[in-house]
């Protein structure tokens, strides 16, 4: 796979190039649901759009379909059965995008900017949840513009995930709250974060044995990871661990860096995460290993995803604002990368 494209591009891991790549930041990265036969990458940016495009086995990228919002894209998700995808804005709105028709309605609303959205498919229900800088968490019966229900949260939504029956929210005071989704959606427990700084990403990781959602991984501004269980068996098994930050030290101080996504791999259960060091690494969390660091690339990642059968991994590169204005430059371009990683994110064999 991709063996005949790739390293023609300025990346140093020699990684396949997506086409027309968005024309600001990437701030969302979702690959399609297995009920999909054709791989689709959506992406959703700054620059107020989301691009669809067809992932070819060759590696080769089409640009399908533009949709735009009225304010930068801070998330998208798909709907279980591929047919549509979510935009949350800065817009304050979700828009569903049905991809066949190609047109867009408003699905819910906030009083500020729209943080997440994820789509929960549970055996009796579905739902759309929001999260928002509101402070508030909503949920959505896509038909109705009344939702659901509404949760407060103890302060504005940084990042979440759902992976059904749990969904996990980060909030700016350092807060988790995780809540859980049969039935219906409740609050299962409130946690104080181990991380010390701002949170920048969260992702839900499965059981080994079981294959159910079992805890999470938070990532901070402060090149920092921590893997929580909801219910721990052993408090040991709990721990952070440091990523994202310089090699050597510069007049005996290190560079620390925000670690801007982690994702698991859907089918080893390892993760992924990428840093505004402009580097990706993988990880063993079970053994506590790193499996594997890119080289450097001349400008942050901001964001990861797998494709559903854990062939492929997109990152995105672009300026994320960690060095404030007067490190932009407007000649450094956003990219998309993709490349094969069922190999490196094999667990350490134990």
């Amino acid at each position: 796979m991709f063996n005949q494209l790739g390293g023609a591009n300025s990346n140093p891991n020699k990684d396949v190039e997506v086409a027309s790549p968005p024309e600001d930041t990437v701030s969302a990265l979702e690959f399609s649901p297995p009920s999909v036969p054709q791989t689709f990458l959506i992406a959703g940016s700054w620059d107020c759009r989301v691009r669809c495009w067809e992932v070819e086995a060759s590696g080769k990228t089409v640009l399908k379909a533009v949709q735009g919002m009225d304010g930068p894209i801070l998330d998208v998700a798909w709907h279980d059965d591929g047919s549509k995808v979510f935009m949350a804005s800065t817009d304050k709105s979700v828009k569903c995008w049905d991809l066949a028709s190609n047109q867009t309605m408003q699905v819910a609303a906030h009083d500020a900017p729209v943080k997440t959205c994820h789509w929960i498919k549970a055996p009796n229900y579905t739902c759309l949840m929001t999260a928002s800088w509101d402070k508030t968490l909503k949920f959505w019966d896509t038909r109705s513009s009344v939702p659901i229900m509404t949760m407060n949260l103890t302060e504005r939504c940084y990042c979440a995930d759902v992976d059904y029956p749990m969904a996990v929210v980060g909030t700016a005071d350092r807060g988790i709250c995780i809540y859980t989704l049969e039935g219906k959606p409740a609050e299962f427990k409130r946690v104080e974060s181990p991380l010390k700084y701002q949170h920048r990403c969260i992702a839900i990781f499965k059981d080994k044995k079981t294959k159910q959602p079992t805890g999470f991984a938070v990532g901070s501004v402060e090149g920092r990871v921590a893997i929580q269980y909801v219910t721990p068996a052993n408090p040991k098994d709990n721990f952070t661990f440091k990523c994202h930050r310089s090699a050597g030290t510069t007049a005996g101080y290190q560079d620390i860096y925000a670690v801007n996504d982690v994702a698991f791999h859907p089918a080893h259960g390892t993760l992924a995460t990428v840093g505004s060091d402009g580097s990706f690494s993988f990880w063993d969390k079970d053994a506590r290993t790193k499996l594997k660091s890119s080289e450097l690339i001349d400008q942050p990642l901001t964001k990861c995803a797998f494709n559903h059968n854990g062939q492929i991994f997109a990152y995105a590169v672009g300026y994320d604002w960690s060095k404030g204005h007067e490190h932009y430059n407007q000649a450094k371009k956003t990219y998309i990368f993709l490349r094969p990683c069922y190999e490196d994110l094999k667990p350490r064999s134990t």
